[in-house]
């Protein structure tokens, strides 16, 4: 099943670590953890703080332990395909985490978001539709879910690739059906 995974983090710097994540299966399906720092972990950014608006003090007192998190994912995801908007960014920190939890830093992997759109809309429309054009169908979709105010959360944003997936294959539904009319 697909599934769609989304991280917060202490900073975008080098040493950054992940303090939230959430992730959303295809049926809906989710979780949402705040993670606790480990005691290596102490890169922070009141700037990204202010974006996200979880304090330190928060992960102190109300976060999962990061090796509880780590075991939780690989429980719940493995063998699942897993999907990032920014997999980059979200892979660094997944791997940061695993390996906190004494994990394989690769014992997950993520996947584009975008890509994964391409592929769903081309199961529908078929070859006759070009790449192009299903990009501007992919984008058409995400201008109209971008948020009007970013929360900046795990869960809400993991929410909205799942959203933003629904929309593509009914928007890639829709055309197909004109396309045979």
């Amino acid at each position: 099943m697909r599934v769609f995974i989304d991280f917060e983090a202490s900073s975008l710097g080098k040493k950054s670590f992940p303090i939230e994540v959430a992730w959303v299966f295809e049926d809906g399906t989710s979780k949402s953890m705040l993670i606790q720092p480990i005691v290596e972990w102490r890169d922070w950014s009141p700037e990204a703080e202010a974006l996200h608006g979880i304090s330190r003090d928060l992960l102190e007192r109300e976060g999962v332990p990061a090796a509880t998190v780590a075991h939780q994912m690989m429980s719940d995801l493995i063998g699942h395909d897993l999907f990032a908007s920014a997999p980059s960014w979200d892979g660094k920190w997944l791997s940061t985490l695993l390996r906190g939890g004494g994990l394989p830093r690769h014992a997950l992997r993520l996947s584009r978001t975008d890509e994964m759109f391409l592929r769903a809309a081309r199961d529908i429309l078929g070859d006759t539709v070009s790449d192009d054009s299903i990009a501007d169908l992919i984008a058409g979709v995400i201008a109209t879910t971008e948020p009007v105010s970013a929360t900046h959360r795990a869960l809400p944003d993991a929410g909205l690739e799942l959203q933003r997936f629904h929309l593509v294959r009914e928007e890639a539904t829709k055309r197909a059906a004109l396309a045979s009319a």
